[in-house]
């Protein structure tokens, strides 16, 4: 049996490696690594994940005293002259803000989105300046007219850069004085996490304003040219993979030995990072290299061994995670997985297939609905009322083996049968199978309807399936009992879903998503939805 040691390596680093001879670089343990709550086998202790909370409640007057304070620094940093000296005055903004509770941070950016705006009555006098220079110029101009300078249109340029000036409300003055602080761009972050919450209880227009503000910006800052891409492996800093640990929102990391398996022979992790937060990852990405394209999550996180590198010929993107709920609306994922693509082809030519192992997190809740309504259009003695929600979910031969699955004195019908099934919080028909052979082709075909044709808005209604298709990926395959965790029955019976990124596909089926909504798959894919349409025109 192997034991542990730990290594402490310069700035905060560690590795951990096996006492037995030849055994450089093996995994530890599981008996052993189990009997330690996670973070102490770090030797870290308990750690907080990281976060922006806010503090408890404080004395209401000193309260308003520091919400007074907060307004104060945000009216000397936006109107300080000289832009090399406000860093003093932003410090003290960022930690008087953080000494709020969450009540009193919604009111400052209340004020921040209000009294921090655009200055309506200088914009509105420009405005009326630039209607008159319109009334005065000519507006009949040839090509040779528009060679030659006027008065009159030096007047039009300078009065519009004078209008694009005055449209930037002064918050975003502040923000970019932020942004060029030590710490800013966090700060800046995490006000939008705080931004996010306020907007929940408070859905104001001066607030929904700033957010757009920010989100714009942000788009600018974090752009994949200001970004590096970073392998995360064993040896990085403890205080980097305690956050992997605590941010991994996929497939949560169960213990030391897991991490380890994740970041080890036949898998990879990379993340986006920004200078300006250093060793904060704002989105990472986790990769089993396979022979193959793997279908059950299972296999990937616990299957042994993981597989030789020599062999694999698929990368599979089992799990990516964006970190900051400040960044909601910032594209860098899919970034991310275009880039890793690139370069996995180049450092590892033989792996052709580039795919990953999705969750499909609406699905029990879409089939759920549809299976309820139809119980309650069998059960209503009005049939023209309900015509128009009537539909036919499931095959002939499907009701029939539905039915020979129930108790007996069970009389229910197929459709309320099924939903009474797949709703069970125990969800024990995942270990009955001859309800598993029952409810097979018919959750099969009707995930694909609804990874394929279900839309809201024009795009698909599947989260999940958005993001990918709109990356450019198609629709690969479903996998049958692909997640057999309680989270993964509840959520999509067990299913799972490769989406395919191949590079000299992407820009045609990002194209075709975009202008016709049209969501690529193979022909796997279209298979059950051309059962469907045959069962309908029988």
């Amino acid at each position: 049996m192997r034991g542990i040691m730990r290594i402490r390596l310069g700035g905060g680093r560690f590795r951990a490696t096996a006492t037995a001879a030849g055994a450089s670089g093996a995994a530890p343990n599981k008996s052993e690594l189990g009997k330690q709550p996670f973070m102490a086998q770090f030797g870290q202790g308990s750690v907080e994940p990281p976060s922006n909370s806010a503090p408890a409640m404080l004395d209401p007057r000193h309260s308003e005293r520091l919400l007074k304070k907060v307004s104060m620094l945000m009216h000397e940093a936006v109107h300080m002259r000289n832009s090399s000296l406000p860093n003093a005055t932003l410090r003290q903004l960022r930690e008087d803000y953080l000494m709020l509770n969450m009540d009193y941070r919604q009111r400052a950016l209340i004020v921040l989105g209000t009294q921090f705006g655009v200055d309506r009555k200088r914009l509105k006098g420009l405005m009326q300046h630039y209607m008159t220079l319109n009334s005065v110029g000519n507006t009949e101009e040839t090509i040779e007219d528009k060679t030659s300078d006027s008065g009159i249109d030096a007047a039009h340029y300078r009065t519009e850069r004078d209008l694009r000036a005055a449209l930037v409300p002064l918050s975003s003055r502040l923000f970019e004085q932020m942004n060029g602080q030590v710490g800013g761009l966090k700060f800046l972050v995490d006000l939008r996490a705080d931004l996010k919450t306020a907007l929940l209880k408070n859905n104001l227009a001066s607030l929904r304003a700033l957010d757009s503000d920010l989100q714009g910006l942000f788009a600018t800052w974090l752009s994949p040219a200001c970004l590096e891409l970073h392998r995360i492996t064993w040896n990085d800093a403890a205080c980097l993979l305690e956050k992997i640990v605590t941010y991994e929102a996929v497939h949560p990391i169960t213990n030391l030995y897991d991490l380890k398996r994740r970041l080890g022979t036949g898998r990879r992790c990379f993340g986006y990072f920004h200078p300006a937060m250093p060793g904060e990852p704002l989105v990472f990405i986790e990769v089993a290299l396979t022979k193959g394209i793997e279908g059950s999550a299972q296999k990937v996180l616990f299957g042994e061994p993981p597989c030789d590198e020599a062999v694999a010929d698929c990368a599979l993107f089992y799990s990516i995670t964006s970190t900051q709920p400040g960044l909601k609306g910032i594209e860098l994922g899919n970034f991310l997985i275009k880039r890793v693509v690139h370069l996995l082809r180049q450092e590892m030519p033989e792996v052709q297939n580039f795919v990953t192992l999705s969750p499909i997190p609406g699905f029990m809740h879409w089939l759920l609905a549809k299976l309820a309504t139809q119980c309650h259009v069998q059960k209503s003695g009005d049939k023209s009322a309900n015509s128009k929600l009537s539909e036919k979910l499931l095959f002939p031969e499907e009701e029939v083996k539905l039915e020979a699955c129930r108790d007996e004195g069970n009389s229910k019908g197929p459709v309320e049968f099924m939903y009474d099934v797949l709703s069970s919080a125990e969800h024990e028909w995942a270990s009955s199978e001859k309800l598993l052979e029952a409810l097979r082709p018919p959750l099969l075909r009707l995930c694909a309807r609804y990874i394929l044709q279900e839309k809201k808005r024009g795009a698909a209604l599947d989260p999940v399936t958005n993001f990918h298709v709109r990356n450019g990926a198609s629709v690969e395959q479903l996998n049958w009992m692909g997640d057999t965790s309680s989270k993964g029955l509840a959520a999509s019976a067990g299913l799972m879903v490769n989406y395919r990124y191949r590079l000299e596909d992407i820009e045609a089926n990002n194209q075709a998503y975009l202008n016709r909504r049209v969501v690529a798959a193979s022909p796997a894919m279209l298979a059950y939805l051309q059962q469907s349409r045959s069962d309908t025109q029988q």
